[in-house]
This record gives structure tokens, C-alpha cells and sequence, in this order.
């Protein structure tokens, strides 16, 4: 079966907008780099989908774009090149890489992790809060920002019942921030 991840960077006090951490620097960008070269496929909801595609598909002259620093083209070419599954029901189409999944979540998502391949790896808020509430995701990656954000959206807010997680990794950056892995801990009788 294939494995469900889901990564995101995360403030101190638990803020998940884009834009309330750090901006990524040449560290970071290689560890989500590896992040993505250990999937085979992304899972998005609409709006996660939307963003990464304005932000890092490649553009139709095929150049990367001014503003991106050549330490972050290995990322860009990486998710632009990866397979995606878009969980949207109000999109009609999708593209880049990408195939629409619509209809009942937990029996979509339960295909996807039965088909032959690598990792799957989510990302976004939504669609992680609606896949952790059906115990889909079978290892969570945080990168803790040391930044206080004081407000946006919240990690996981909303989510039905406590889920107990095992560390199995950390990674420290130069910059402060820490990259922890857990996995659902099995609950034992």
C-alpha cells in the first residue's frame, strides 16, 4: 500500500498561512526538495492546487521566471514534473500533471493509496484536516518556523478526535527552524 503524507510548515504557535512563516531560504528549499523526490504523486484540495500551480508551473516559454533563485528551480522543476491528484467539487477540469478526484473522499483516497507506486504526499489544510479525521495520513511532517504569527489559520483546527503521534525524525536548520516526523502511534490494549 502506498504510504500518505502530509507536510507543511507550521509557526510556533500553530499558524499555517503561506505567508506567516519564513520565507524559504536555500536549506529549507533542498529539504522540500527531497520531501517531493520521495513521492511519487501530490494530493491537493483546490486551493492548495491553485497556488502551487501559479507559484511553480513551469511557464510556456519553458524559461523559470526572474524571481526564482537557482537554488529553488531543482524544487520548481520537481512539482512542476510530479504527478497530482486535485480533490476539488468545484473544479470541472484540471491540468498540469494533475487528475480531478471527486466523489466519496475516503474511498478515492483509499484507491489512490492501493494503487501501485511510491508515497503519496499531501499538502494544504483543508483536505489534511478532512484525511487525518479518516485516518488516512499514515506520517505527518512539521516544519516548526520560530516565528509567532498571532493569527490565521490554525493546524488542524477542528479535528474530531486527538490523534497520538511517535517522532521518528527531526532536522534542525541553521535558521531555527526544526523539521519533525511523526507517524500515528499504535495504540496498544
Amino acid at each position: 500500500m502506498r504510504p500518505l503524507r502530509y507536510s507543511i510548515n507550521v509557526t510556533l504557535d500553530g499558524c499555517v498561512h503561506h505567508e506567516a512563516g519564513v520565507a524559504p531560504d536555500e536549506e529549507s528549499m533542498r529539504f522540500w526538495t527531497t520531501e517531493l523526490e520521495r513521492a511519487d504523486a501530490l494530493l491537493y484540495g483546490r486551493t492548495t492546487y491553485e497556488m502551487m500551480e501559479s507559484a511553480w508551473r513551469r511557464p510556456a516559454s519553458g524559461t523559470w521566471p526572474d524571481w526564482m533563485r537557482e537554488w529553488e528551480i531543482p524544487f520548481a522543476e520537481r512539482i512542476d514534473q510530479t504527478r497530482k491528484y486535485v480533490v476539488s467539487s468545484s473544479l470541472g477540469a484540471v491540468d498540469w500533471n494533475a487528475e480531478l478526484v471527486q466523489g466519496d473522499l475516503e474511498r478515492e483516497v483509499r484507491r489512490l493509496k492501493q494503487e501501485p507506486g511510491g508515497a503519496l504526499l499531501a499538502g494544504g489544510v483543508t483536505l489534511p484536516l478532512a484525511l487525518a479525521d479518516l485516518g488516512l495520513i499514515d506520517e505527518y511532517v512539521f516544519v516548526v518556523q520560530p516565528v509567532l504569527a498571532g493569527h490565521g489559520p490554525t493546524l488542524f483546527a477542528g479535528l474530531r478526535e486527538r490523534i497520538r503521534l511517535q517522532l521518528t525524525d527531526r532536522h534542525e536548520f541553521r535558521s531555527g527552524a526544526v523539521a519533525l516526523r511523526y507517524r500515528p502511534a499504535r495504540v496498544t490494549a
